[in-house]
Order: structure tokens, then sequence, then C-alpha cells
């Protein structure tokens, strides 16, 4: 499935859209970690959560749950909220 990459992630990938596989938003974060090692903990924290500033939208509904399901012929995008001051 294609996934959007968030612009402060692209160290990461190097490209805004990249390539993953998975049947649940969960499964598609592990295999980005796995193509692209230390991106997922960017996302999700020590105890399995979204961090706050992350959001995720599936076919352009945003979901909240890492055991969404989803379709290989789905759509994910990754926003990332900036924040400061």
């Amino acid at each position: 499935m294609n996934v959007m990459i968030p612009s402060p992630l692209l160290s990461y990938t190097g490209r805004t859209w990249v390539e993953a596989s998975g049947d649940t938003v969960g499964a598609v974060l592990d295999d980005l970690d796995r193509r692209y090692p230390g991106i997922r903990f960017r996302m999700i924290d020590e105890q399995d959560r979204v961090r706050r500033h992350i959001r995720f939208f599936v076919n352009g509904e945003q979901v909240f749950d890492l055991a969404w399901p989803l379709a290989p012929d789905d759509e994910l995008v990754i926003v990332q909220a900036l924040s400061g001051g």
C-alpha cells in the first residue's frame, strides 16, 4: 500500500511516498520500521501508544487505533503536527 510520510520523518525514507504492507495500521508501521529502522519510535511511544503529535488517515478518514484493519489498496497518510513557540 502507499504510505505518505510527513516532512519531519523524511530523513528515514528519503521520499514522501513509500510502499509498505500489513493488515492493520500497526502492522504497516512495523513493516516501515523494518525498512526504515527507527521510524516507528518517532510515531509510537514505549507504551505502544500513538504519540500526541501524530495522526493517521486511512483513505482520508482519521483513525486512532493501531488495530485498524487495512486492505492492500488502502492509502495511509501519516501527519505530524508542528509544535513549539
